[in-house]
């Protein structure tokens, strides 16, 4: 199963993408896409949908794993991530990929084993757990493979339960 994990945004947006096998996590490649924060807001939402496609186009991924978002304070920011949402969502969807969406707690307990662990931890973890030299850059990078790893391990419980 190829997996394409991503943390939106508008400015970043993470992607990772792993191939798991139901016991093996191996990375296939990630990285970030930036939009310039000069480019008026609809052409950077077109600029994030055309290189979701393209990665998409390049990896075939089998599904989606994408944060779940939650308003904490600043309403604009997160209206403005959901419409990046909302693209990089229609992308995957027009191409037939199974979309899962993850809240942030449950990306810090399916890596750390801690629903509460704090950042730095959730990296350090995915780092590990792939066998990397480093920790990704950006950090919306890290955070998209942690959401990768996070569908890996629901998928392996749910296929423990037949379903």
């Amino acid at each position: 199963m190829i997996i394409l994990g991503i943390d939106p945004g508008y400015a970043i947006v993470g992607y990772g993408v792993l191939d798991y096998d139901g016991h093996d996590i191996k990375v296939v490649t990630y990285g970030s896409v930036t939009t310039d924060a000069d480019t008026p807001f609809p052409l950077r939402l077109c600029d994030i949908y055309d290189d979701m496609n393209s990665i998409i186009s390049t990896y075939h991924p089998d599904v989606m794993s994408i944060e779940r978002l939650y308003f904490t304070t600043n309403q604009k920011t997160g209206i403005d991530v959901a419409q990046a949402r909302g693209v990089i969502m229609l992308a995957a969807q027009k191409a037939g990929i199974e979309i899962h969406e993850y809240t942030p707690l449950q990306v810090k307990q399916s890596v750390t084993g801690y629903g509460k662990a704090h950042k730095p931890q959730v990296m350090e973890m995915t780092r590990s757990i792939l066998h990397l030299k480093a920790v990704p850059q950006p950090d919306d990078t890290a955070d998209a493979l942690a959401l990768a790893i996070t569908h890996a391990h629901a998928a392996n419980t749910l296929e423990r339960l037949g379903r």
